[in-house]
């Protein structure tokens, strides 16, 4: 059976439509959802694109968190459902409490636009699965409130239980805490990273296809998920 997951689209999202494309390129099934969804639609994963919900108005995802389809998606989440947000998405799992630490505007005040290499620090999550710990890949990072931030509590923690999934390197390009690009949620389904892996999936397009690995890796761990 093939993998179907779903790509939110709120009003003023940027990405949805590339990340449809990377879902299909990896081999699964795209569907799209709309922000006043409630029905999943049988979706088995779901992507949470970069851009800019509600003009970012109030503050990045703010506004939302209050999308008929994220009640759903809460509760499917907690539930086990892989859930990966790219940038804009990562804002929005932020303010949902589906990850702890909020997102803040970069610390030189610009915005940043540019090729960047993280490092894979957990590779056992849904979305990591088929990637290596350590290893590094190269993808387009775009942000102006991209500076992930969280008390020192709450850093230590994520730390200590392993949920820093990246990290950027060579310089940090928006004052995140850690060099800290990535994050997961304890249970590992639900990921939250600022640089955009669906950028990154077809040599045509992307600097490199390293960005691929997200989505393979949601349809090894749905397959697992299936003969568990």
């Amino acid at each position: 059976m093939t993998a179907r997951i779903g790509v939110v689209t709120f009003p003023g999202s940027l990405d949805d439509k590339d990340a449809l494309r990377a879902v299909r390129i990896a081999g699964a099934e795209p569907v799209s959802l709309w922000h006043r969804d409630t029905s999943l639609h049988q979706v088995d994963a779901i992507v949470l694109p970069g851009g800019f919900s509600y003009g970012d108005y109030l503050r990045c995802g703010a506004i939302a968190r209050f999308s008929p389809v994220m009640q759903t998606i809460l509760e499917q989440a907690r539930a086990g459902m892989p859930v990966l947000g790219i940038c804009n998405g990562f804002q929005v799992l932020c303010e949902s409490h589906l990850l702890p630490g909020a997102l803040t505007r970069n610390d030189h005040m610009h915005f940043v636009c540019r090729d960047q290499k993280l490092r894979v620090e957990n590779a056992d999550t849904a979305w990591t699965v088929d990637y290596s710990a350590g290893q590094e890949i190269t993808v387009p990072l775009k942000n102006g409130e991209g500076g992930y931030v969280a008390d020192e509590r709450t850093l230590d923690e994520l730390e200590a239980e392993g949920r820093v999934v990246f990290r950027y390197l060579d310089g940090n390009p928006n004052g995140s805490r850690r060099d800290i690009a990535g994050i997961t949620n304890a249970a590992g389904n639900v990921v939250g990273l600022m640089p955009h892996p669906e950028h990154a999936v077809e040599s045509l397009t992307g600097p490199t296809t390293e960005g691929l690995g997200f989505f393979t890796s949601a349809i090894t761990t749905l397959k697992k998920m299936v003969h568990a």
